[in-house]
């Protein structure tokens, strides 16, 4: 069992939680060293978790989790609600790195996550769950690359709706069996790009796929939408003639 199961079995599932998220990390310091999971006496990792109650109305936490060396356990040391997140800072929007800071209402934590992957899937979560559970004010998410803000398929989503909309509205004036085929063909056409793009993103969101690839899935994506409009099309004209 990997160590997030671990945690979400042992601190989050018995208070009836779950975990969205978490990240290995360690405090950031002048002097750069490797990334350590254990080292002399007295030493332990850190988590950062992102959690839900299972019960609503939904509360969302950030916890900080440790484990001592020579220790199985796990022990919740610092929690805070989602409202009390200020900021997300990714420190560069040009390029991975697995630098992060977290603003609280209380202070400042400084991070370095075990892997650059590691903290883009946790920032892309945490942005998510913040944009579904904040209803008030939202944190600011500052120097993230666009990819970890779900901007890429928002966009596809949209125009993926807007063209197949488009077509259909094309064949509208068509009576009788072309326009019951018309739009059975663009209805699949708009079911099966939504699911696939909603697919992708929970995915994404789920299993922490690597969000480099996002822009690939969505223009593959975009271009099956086409495909399909343009078969749609040709039916049309076949019919009229």
């Amino acid at each position: 069992m990997s160590a997030k199961s671990a945690i979400n079995k042992e601190l989050f599932t018995p208070h009836d939680e779950k975990m969205l998220a978490g990240v290995q990390v360690k405090r950031r310091t002048k002097k750069k060293i490797p990334f350590l999971a254990t080292g002399g006496q007295g030493d332990y990792m850190t988590f950062i978790c992102l959690s839900v109650t299972n019960k609503k109305p939904s509360h969302v936490s950030l916890t900080k989790v440790k484990q001592f060396q020579g220790s199985s356990a796990f022990i919740k040391r610092s929690q805070w609600t989602i409202d009390q997140l200020r900021q997300v800072n990714g420190i560069d929007s040009n390029k991975d790195c697995p630098e992060f800071d977290l603003m609280f209402d209380n202070g400042l934590d400084q991070w370095v996550a075990s892997s650059a992957g590691e903290k883009c899937t946790f920032i892309q979560i945490l942005h998510h769950t913040c944009q579904r559970y904040c209803s008030a004010r939202k944190p600011e998410f500052i120097n993230c690359q666009s990819k970890l803000l779900g901007e890429g398929l928002d966009t596809v989503i949209y125009h993926c709706k807007v063209y197949l909309n488009r077509m259909r509205k094309d064949l509208v004036p068509h009576r009788g069996h072309l326009q019951r085929q018309g739009n059975s063909i663009l209805h699949s056409a708009a079911d099966s790009v939504t699911s696939a793009v909603q697919k992708a993103s929970q995915a994404l969101n789920e299993r922490g796929e690597r969000l480099g690839r996002t822009e690939e899935r969505t223009a593959d994506m975009m271009n099956s939408a086409e495909q399909f409009a343009v078969t749609a099309h040709k039916l049309a004209m076949k019919h009229k003639c």
